[in-house]
Protein backbone atom coordinates (compact mmCIF):
# COMPACT_ATOMS: atom_id res chain seq x y z
CA UNK A 1 0.00 0.00 0.00
CA UNK A 2 1.38 3.37 -1.00
CA UNK A 3 1.15 5.76 1.92
CA UNK A 4 0.01 9.19 0.86
CA UNK A 5 -0.44 12.26 3.07
CA UNK A 6 -3.99 13.49 3.53
CA UNK A 7 -2.74 17.01 2.78
CA UNK A 8 -1.09 18.40 -0.34
CA UNK A 9 2.18 20.33 -0.50
CA UNK A 10 0.27 23.33 -1.82
CA UNK A 11 -2.02 23.27 1.22
CA UNK A 12 0.93 22.88 3.59
CA UNK A 13 2.68 25.82 1.97
CA UNK A 14 -0.44 27.82 2.71
CA UNK A 15 -0.72 26.56 6.31
CA UNK A 16 2.90 27.32 7.25
CA UNK A 17 2.37 30.96 6.35
CA UNK A 18 0.15 31.14 9.45
CA UNK A 19 1.53 28.37 11.63
CA UNK A 20 5.28 27.72 11.84
CA UNK A 21 6.58 24.18 11.78
CA UNK A 22 6.57 21.83 13.52
CA UNK A 23 2.93 21.07 14.25
CA UNK A 24 0.49 18.21 14.40
CA UNK A 25 -2.16 18.30 11.69
CA UNK A 26 -5.42 16.33 11.90
CA UNK A 27 -7.78 15.38 9.10
CA UNK A 28 -11.39 16.10 10.11
CA UNK A 29 -12.84 14.37 7.04
CA UNK A 30 -10.89 11.18 7.75
CA UNK A 31 -11.76 11.20 11.46
CA UNK A 32 -15.46 11.53 10.71
CA UNK A 33 -15.49 8.84 8.03
CA UNK A 34 -13.66 6.39 10.29
CA UNK A 35 -15.92 7.10 13.28
CA UNK A 36 -18.95 6.45 11.09
CA UNK A 37 -17.43 3.20 9.80
CA UNK A 38 -16.85 1.96 13.37
CA UNK A 39 -20.41 2.87 14.33
CA UNK A 40 -21.81 0.99 11.34
CA UNK A 41 -19.52 -2.03 11.84
CA UNK A 42 -21.04 -2.71 15.26
CA UNK A 43 -24.56 -1.42 14.59
CA UNK A 44 -25.84 -5.00 14.94
CA UNK A 45 -25.33 -4.58 18.70
CA UNK A 46 -27.88 -2.08 20.10
CA UNK A 47 -25.78 -1.27 23.15
CA UNK A 48 -22.52 -0.73 21.29
CA UNK A 49 -20.32 2.20 22.20
CA UNK A 50 -16.79 3.15 21.27
CA UNK A 51 -15.09 4.64 24.32
CA UNK A 52 -12.29 6.60 22.71
CA UNK A 53 -9.02 6.24 24.62
CA UNK A 54 -8.43 9.84 25.68
CA UNK A 55 -4.76 9.10 26.36
CA UNK A 56 -4.24 8.68 22.61
CA UNK A 57 -5.31 12.21 21.62
CA UNK A 58 -6.51 14.29 24.58
CA UNK A 59 -7.81 17.25 22.60
CA UNK A 60 -11.29 18.59 23.37
CA UNK A 61 -11.97 19.55 19.76
CA UNK A 62 -11.25 16.00 18.61
CA UNK A 63 -13.33 14.52 21.43
CA UNK A 64 -16.28 16.69 20.45
CA UNK A 65 -16.11 15.41 16.87
CA UNK A 66 -16.16 11.81 18.08
CA UNK A 67 -19.02 12.62 20.44
CA UNK A 68 -21.18 13.35 17.40
CA UNK A 69 -20.87 9.67 16.44
CA UNK A 70 -21.92 8.36 19.83
CA UNK A 71 -18.41 7.82 21.17
CA UNK A 72 -17.69 7.98 24.87
CA UNK A 73 -14.38 8.51 26.68
CA UNK A 74 -12.03 5.92 28.10
CA UNK A 75 -10.14 7.73 30.86
CA UNK A 76 -7.10 6.63 32.85
CA UNK A 77 -6.41 9.59 35.14
CA UNK A 78 -8.03 12.43 37.05
CA UNK A 79 -7.23 15.01 34.37
CA UNK A 80 -8.71 12.83 31.64
CA UNK A 81 -11.87 12.43 33.73
CA UNK A 82 -11.97 16.20 34.22
CA UNK A 83 -11.64 16.73 30.47
CA UNK A 84 -14.48 14.34 29.66
CA UNK A 85 -16.70 15.86 32.32
CA UNK A 86 -15.96 19.40 31.12
CA UNK A 87 -17.12 18.41 27.63
CA UNK A 88 -20.42 17.18 29.13
CA UNK A 89 -19.96 13.51 28.48
CA UNK A 90 -22.55 11.85 30.70
CA UNK A 91 -21.54 9.41 33.41
CA UNK A 92 -22.38 6.28 31.42
CA UNK A 93 -20.39 7.71 28.50
CA UNK A 94 -17.19 7.67 30.58
CA UNK A 95 -15.20 4.53 31.33
CA UNK A 96 -12.53 4.84 34.00
CA UNK A 97 -9.87 2.20 33.36
CA UNK A 98 -6.90 2.92 35.56
CA UNK A 99 -4.24 1.00 37.45
CA UNK A 100 -2.35 1.71 40.66
CA UNK A 101 -5.16 4.21 41.16
CA UNK A 102 -5.05 6.97 43.81
CA UNK A 103 -8.13 7.13 46.04
CA UNK A 104 -9.03 10.67 44.97
CA UNK A 105 -9.36 9.53 41.36
CA UNK A 106 -11.88 6.85 42.31
CA UNK A 107 -13.76 9.51 44.30
CA UNK A 108 -14.02 11.86 41.32
CA UNK A 109 -14.96 9.06 38.93
CA UNK A 110 -17.77 8.03 41.27
CA UNK A 111 -19.02 11.61 41.67
CA UNK A 112 -19.40 12.11 37.91
CA UNK A 113 -21.02 8.70 37.46
CA UNK A 114 -18.26 7.14 35.37
CA UNK A 115 -18.18 3.37 35.03
CA UNK A 116 -15.23 2.19 37.10
CA UNK A 117 -13.22 -0.67 35.66
CA UNK A 118 -11.19 -2.29 38.46
CA UNK A 119 -7.68 -3.45 37.61
CA UNK A 120 -6.93 -5.63 40.64
CA UNK A 121 -8.67 -7.83 43.18
CA UNK A 122 -7.38 -5.66 46.04
CA UNK A 123 -9.04 -2.64 44.47
CA UNK A 124 -12.47 -3.89 45.53
CA UNK A 125 -11.69 -3.14 49.17
CA UNK A 126 -9.68 -0.05 48.23
CA UNK A 127 -12.56 1.39 46.18
CA UNK A 128 -15.13 0.73 48.90
CA UNK A 129 -12.96 2.45 51.47
CA UNK A 130 -12.29 5.41 49.14
CA UNK A 131 -15.88 6.17 48.12
CA UNK A 132 -17.82 4.55 50.96
CA UNK A 133 -19.75 2.05 48.83
CA UNK A 134 -19.59 -0.23 45.81
CA UNK A 135 -21.28 1.28 42.73
CA UNK A 136 -24.28 -0.54 41.31
CA UNK A 137 -22.48 -0.69 37.94
CA UNK A 138 -18.94 -2.04 38.09
CA UNK A 139 -16.45 -3.66 35.72
CA UNK A 140 -13.33 -5.78 36.17
CA UNK A 141 -10.30 -6.18 33.94
CA UNK A 142 -9.30 -9.72 33.00
CA UNK A 143 -5.77 -10.96 32.31
CA UNK A 144 -5.62 -14.62 31.21
CA UNK A 145 -1.87 -14.83 31.85
CA UNK A 146 0.63 -16.76 29.75
CA UNK A 147 0.77 -16.00 26.06
CA UNK A 148 -2.18 -15.04 23.90
CA UNK A 149 -2.33 -16.98 20.67
CA UNK A 150 -4.71 -16.87 17.71
CA UNK A 151 -4.65 -18.51 14.31
CA UNK A 152 -1.96 -16.08 13.17
CA UNK A 153 0.35 -17.24 15.94
CA UNK A 154 1.44 -15.80 19.26
CA UNK A 155 0.21 -12.22 19.58
CA UNK A 156 1.66 -11.16 22.92
CA UNK A 157 2.42 -12.22 26.48
CA UNK A 158 -0.28 -10.84 28.82
CA UNK A 159 1.26 -12.78 31.70
CA UNK A 160 4.10 -10.25 31.71
CA UNK A 161 1.70 -7.30 31.90
CA UNK A 162 0.91 -5.55 35.17
CA UNK A 163 -2.80 -5.28 34.39
CA UNK A 164 -5.88 -7.20 35.40
CA UNK A 165 -7.33 -10.01 37.52
CA UNK A 166 -6.44 -13.67 37.12
CA UNK A 167 -9.32 -15.96 36.19
CA UNK A 168 -9.78 -17.22 39.74
CA UNK A 169 -9.56 -13.67 41.11
CA UNK A 170 -12.13 -12.27 38.72
CA UNK A 171 -14.67 -15.00 39.50
CA UNK A 172 -14.22 -14.42 43.23
CA UNK A 173 -14.26 -10.67 42.62
CA UNK A 174 -17.69 -10.72 40.99
CA UNK A 175 -19.01 -12.85 43.85
CA UNK A 176 -17.80 -10.29 46.39
CA UNK A 177 -19.02 -7.30 44.38
CA UNK A 178 -22.48 -8.85 44.13
CA UNK A 179 -22.56 -9.40 47.89
CA UNK A 180 -21.62 -5.75 48.38
CA UNK A 181 -24.53 -4.47 46.31
CA UNK A 182 -23.33 -4.30 42.72
CA UNK A 183 -26.14 -5.09 40.29
CA UNK A 184 -24.79 -4.47 36.79
CA UNK A 185 -21.49 -6.04 35.79
CA UNK A 186 -19.02 -5.59 32.99
CA UNK A 187 -15.78 -7.22 31.93
CA UNK A 188 -12.79 -5.70 30.16
CA UNK A 189 -9.63 -7.10 28.59
CA UNK A 190 -6.73 -5.51 26.75
CA UNK A 191 -4.30 -8.26 25.79
CA UNK A 192 -2.47 -7.17 22.64
CA UNK A 193 -1.40 -3.78 21.31
CA UNK A 194 -1.58 -2.63 17.68
CA UNK A 195 -2.64 -5.83 15.94
CA UNK A 196 -2.74 -5.60 12.16
CA UNK A 197 -5.10 -8.49 11.61
CA UNK A 198 -8.86 -8.78 11.39
CA UNK A 199 -8.71 -11.90 13.57
CA UNK A 200 -7.78 -10.40 16.96
CA UNK A 201 -11.10 -8.92 18.09
CA UNK A 202 -13.16 -12.02 17.16
CA UNK A 203 -10.66 -14.26 18.99
CA UNK A 204 -10.70 -12.01 22.06
CA UNK A 205 -14.51 -11.90 21.90
CA UNK A 206 -14.62 -15.71 21.97
CA UNK A 207 -12.32 -15.78 25.02
CA UNK A 208 -14.47 -13.28 26.91
CA UNK A 209 -17.83 -14.67 25.80
CA UNK A 210 -16.91 -18.13 27.06
CA UNK A 211 -15.63 -16.63 30.29
CA UNK A 212 -18.82 -14.67 31.04
CA UNK A 213 -20.86 -17.87 30.75
CA UNK A 214 -18.60 -19.46 33.34
CA UNK A 215 -18.87 -16.38 35.56
CA UNK A 216 -22.66 -16.52 35.41
CA UNK A 217 -22.64 -20.20 36.27
CA UNK A 218 -20.27 -19.84 39.24
CA UNK A 219 -21.39 -16.50 40.70
CA UNK A 220 -24.90 -15.79 39.46
CA UNK A 221 -23.63 -12.51 37.99
CA UNK A 222 -24.93 -11.86 34.51
CA UNK A 223 -22.52 -9.65 32.58
CA UNK A 224 -24.26 -6.64 31.02
CA UNK A 225 -21.40 -5.33 28.89
CA UNK A 226 -18.19 -6.73 27.45
CA UNK A 227 -15.41 -4.26 26.71
CA UNK A 228 -13.02 -5.51 24.02
CA UNK A 229 -10.85 -2.50 24.78
CA UNK A 230 -8.12 -1.57 22.27
CA UNK A 231 -5.53 -3.49 20.32
CA UNK A 232 -6.96 -2.98 16.84
CA UNK A 233 -4.01 -1.35 15.18
CA UNK A 234 -3.04 0.56 12.06
CA UNK A 235 -0.74 -0.17 9.16
CA UNK A 236 2.27 1.97 10.00
CA UNK A 237 4.37 0.34 7.27
CA UNK A 238 3.54 0.59 3.56
CA UNK A 239 3.71 -3.19 3.09
CA UNK A 240 1.04 -3.82 5.74
CA UNK A 241 -2.63 -4.34 4.92
CA UNK A 242 -4.87 -2.10 7.05
CA UNK A 243 -7.50 -3.65 9.28
CA UNK A 244 -11.04 -3.70 7.92
CA UNK A 245 -13.31 -2.64 10.77
CA UNK A 246 -16.42 -3.84 8.97
CA UNK A 247 -14.98 -7.36 8.65
CA UNK A 248 -13.91 -7.22 12.30
CA UNK A 249 -17.37 -6.13 13.44
CA UNK A 250 -19.10 -8.81 11.38
CA UNK A 251 -16.84 -11.56 12.74
CA UNK A 252 -17.44 -10.43 16.33
CA UNK A 253 -21.16 -10.66 15.54
CA UNK A 254 -20.78 -14.26 14.37
CA UNK A 255 -19.05 -15.25 17.63
CA UNK A 256 -21.67 -13.33 19.62
CA UNK A 257 -24.49 -15.23 17.94
CA UNK A 258 -22.65 -18.52 18.31
CA UNK A 259 -21.95 -18.24 22.05
CA UNK A 260 -24.02 -15.58 23.81
CA UNK A 261 -27.35 -15.64 21.97
CA UNK A 262 -28.04 -19.36 22.56
CA UNK A 263 -27.21 -18.81 26.24
CA UNK A 264 -29.91 -16.17 26.54
CA UNK A 265 -27.42 -13.31 26.62
CA UNK A 266 -28.32 -11.65 23.35
CA UNK A 267 -28.79 -8.30 25.11
CA UNK A 268 -25.16 -7.92 26.23
CA UNK A 269 -23.62 -4.63 25.05
CA UNK A 270 -20.27 -4.61 23.25
CA UNK A 271 -17.82 -1.78 23.98
CA UNK A 272 -14.50 -0.88 22.36
CA UNK A 273 -11.65 1.51 23.23
CA UNK A 274 -9.77 2.02 19.97
CA UNK A 275 -7.65 5.13 20.44
CA UNK A 276 -5.01 4.18 17.90
CA UNK A 277 -7.42 2.90 15.24
CA UNK A 278 -9.70 5.90 15.63
CA UNK A 279 -7.05 8.60 15.24
CA UNK A 280 -3.53 7.49 14.28
CA UNK A 281 -3.90 7.61 10.46
CA UNK A 282 -5.75 10.91 10.62
CA UNK A 283 -2.94 12.93 12.16
CA UNK A 284 0.58 13.70 11.01
CA UNK A 285 3.59 15.61 12.25
CA UNK A 286 4.68 18.32 9.84
CA UNK A 287 8.30 19.35 10.17
CA UNK A 288 10.99 21.12 8.16
CA UNK A 289 14.53 20.06 7.25
CA UNK A 290 16.90 22.60 8.82
CA UNK A 291 20.29 20.85 8.80
CA UNK A 292 22.20 18.22 6.87
CA UNK A 293 25.16 16.45 8.44
CA UNK A 294 27.56 14.06 6.73
CA UNK A 295 29.90 12.11 9.01
CA UNK A 296 29.87 8.35 9.37
CA UNK A 297 26.26 8.49 8.24
CA UNK A 298 24.10 11.03 6.47
CA UNK A 299 21.72 12.90 8.74
CA UNK A 300 18.79 15.20 8.11
CA UNK A 301 18.02 17.39 11.10
CA UNK A 302 14.45 18.62 11.36
CA UNK A 303 12.81 21.24 13.58
CA UNK A 304 10.71 18.62 15.39
CA UNK A 305 12.09 16.20 17.97
CA UNK A 306 10.93 13.35 20.23
CA UNK A 307 8.97 15.92 22.24
CA UNK A 308 6.57 15.91 19.29
CA UNK A 309 6.59 12.16 18.59
CA UNK A 310 8.25 9.80 21.04
CA UNK A 311 7.32 6.43 19.57
CA UNK A 312 10.37 6.05 17.29
CA UNK A 313 12.73 7.07 20.11
CA UNK A 314 11.37 4.84 22.87
CA UNK A 315 10.04 1.88 20.86
CA UNK A 316 12.01 2.02 17.64
CA UNK A 317 8.58 2.35 16.04
CA UNK A 318 8.29 2.86 12.29
CA UNK A 319 6.53 5.99 11.03
CA UNK A 320 6.47 6.54 7.30
CA UNK A 321 7.94 9.81 6.02
CA UNK A 322 6.96 11.69 2.90
CA UNK A 323 9.17 14.48 1.55
CA UNK A 324 6.51 16.82 0.25
CA UNK A 325 6.78 17.69 -3.43
CA UNK A 326 9.12 14.76 -4.03
CA UNK A 327 6.59 11.94 -3.81
CA UNK A 328 7.45 10.62 -7.28
CA UNK A 329 11.23 10.98 -6.99
CA UNK A 330 13.35 7.87 -6.37
CA UNK A 331 14.18 6.99 -2.77
CA UNK A 332 17.90 6.72 -3.44
CA UNK A 333 19.37 8.48 -0.40
CA UNK A 334 19.85 6.82 2.99
CA UNK A 335 19.32 9.08 6.02
CA UNK A 336 18.87 9.12 9.74
CA UNK A 337 16.17 11.75 10.33
CA UNK A 338 16.91 13.38 13.66
CA UNK A 339 15.65 15.85 16.20
CA UNK A 340 17.73 18.13 18.42
CA UNK A 341 17.49 16.43 21.82
CA UNK A 342 20.71 15.48 23.59
CA UNK A 343 19.82 11.82 23.19
CA UNK A 344 21.03 9.61 20.36
CA UNK A 345 17.65 7.89 20.21
CA UNK A 346 16.01 11.15 19.08
CA UNK A 347 15.53 9.87 15.55
CA UNK A 348 12.35 9.67 13.52
CA UNK A 349 13.98 7.24 11.14
CA UNK A 350 17.20 5.23 10.94
CA UNK A 351 18.78 4.24 7.62
CA UNK A 352 15.62 5.35 5.86
CA UNK A 353 15.64 5.49 2.06
CA UNK A 354 14.20 8.81 0.95
CA UNK A 355 14.45 11.17 -2.01
CA UNK A 356 17.26 13.67 -1.71
CA UNK A 357 16.26 16.04 1.10
CA UNK A 358 17.15 19.71 0.75
CA UNK A 359 17.18 22.31 3.49
CA UNK A 360 13.71 23.80 3.75
CA UNK A 361 11.89 20.71 2.53
CA UNK A 362 8.69 19.86 4.39
CA UNK A 363 8.51 16.34 5.78
CA UNK A 364 5.22 14.70 6.75
CA UNK A 365 5.59 11.98 9.39
CA UNK A 366 2.57 9.73 9.00
CA UNK A 367 0.21 8.08 11.50
CA UNK A 368 0.95 10.47 14.36
CA UNK A 369 -2.67 11.19 15.24
CA UNK A 370 -2.64 8.90 18.29
CA UNK A 371 0.03 8.62 20.96
CA UNK A 372 1.85 11.44 19.22
CA UNK A 373 1.35 14.83 20.81
CA UNK A 374 0.03 13.22 23.99
CA UNK A 375 3.26 11.36 24.80
CA UNK A 376 5.42 14.48 24.53
CA UNK A 377 7.52 15.82 27.35
CA UNK A 378 9.81 18.76 28.06
CA UNK A 379 13.29 17.25 28.19
CA UNK A 380 16.03 19.74 27.28
CA UNK A 381 13.46 22.45 27.93
CA UNK A 382 11.88 21.70 24.58
CA UNK A 383 8.34 22.95 24.14
CA UNK A 384 5.40 21.08 22.66
CA UNK A 385 4.03 22.50 19.45
CA UNK A 386 0.62 23.38 18.08
CA UNK A 387 -2.22 21.10 16.99
CA UNK A 388 -4.16 22.14 13.89
CA UNK A 389 -7.35 20.71 12.41
CA UNK A 390 -7.67 20.53 8.63
CA UNK A 391 -11.41 20.96 8.31
CA UNK A 392 -13.67 19.29 5.79
CA UNK A 393 -14.04 22.52 3.81
CA UNK A 394 -10.27 22.89 3.45
CA UNK A 395 -9.88 25.61 6.06
CA UNK A 396 -7.74 25.17 9.16
CA UNK A 397 -8.46 25.66 12.85
CA UNK A 398 -5.94 25.97 15.65
CA UNK A 399 -7.08 23.44 18.27
CA UNK A 400 -4.13 23.76 20.65
CA UNK A 401 -1.57 26.57 20.72
CA UNK A 402 2.11 25.89 20.98
CA UNK A 403 3.67 25.93 24.43
CA UNK A 404 5.62 29.01 25.43
CA UNK A 405 8.58 29.47 27.79
CA UNK A 406 6.04 30.95 30.21
CA UNK A 407 4.22 27.60 30.24
CA UNK A 408 7.48 25.77 30.93
CA UNK A 409 8.39 27.97 33.89
CA UNK A 410 4.83 28.21 35.22
CA UNK A 411 5.39 25.82 38.12
CA UNK A 412 7.93 28.24 39.57
CA UNK A 413 5.50 31.16 39.56
CA UNK A 414 5.04 30.97 43.34
CA UNK A 415 8.71 31.86 43.84
CA UNK A 416 10.85 34.93 43.12
CA UNK A 417 13.90 32.99 42.02
CA UNK A 418 13.31 33.59 38.29
CA UNK A 419 12.21 37.21 38.58
CA UNK A 420 15.20 38.41 36.54
CA UNK A 421 14.57 36.10 33.58
CA UNK A 422 14.91 37.88 30.26
CA UNK A 423 12.51 37.53 27.36
CA UNK A 424 14.48 36.69 24.16
CA UNK A 425 11.99 38.74 22.15
CA UNK A 426 13.05 41.86 24.05
CA UNK A 427 16.77 41.37 23.49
Amino acid sequence: MKKQPFVTKEKLDEIIKEYPTPFHLYDEKGIRANAQAVKEAFSWNPGFREYFAVKATPNPFILNILKEYGCGCDCASLTELMLADALHFKGEEIMFSSNDTPAEEFVFADKIGATINLDDFSHIEFLEKAIGHIPETISCRFNPGGVYEISNGIMDNPGDAKYGFTKDQIIEGYRILKEKGAKRFGIHAFLVSNTVTNDYYPALARTLFELVLEIREKTGCSISFINLSGGVGVAYKPDQTPNDIRVIGENVRKVYEEILVPAGMGDVAIYTEMGRFMLAPYGCLVTKAIHEKNTYKDYIGVDACAVDLMRPAIYGAYHHITVMGKEEEPCDHKYDVTGSLCENCDKFAVDRMLPKVDIGDLLVIHDAGAHGYSMGYNYNGKLKHAEILLKEDGSTQLIRRAETPEDYFKTFDCFDILKDMKDPADM
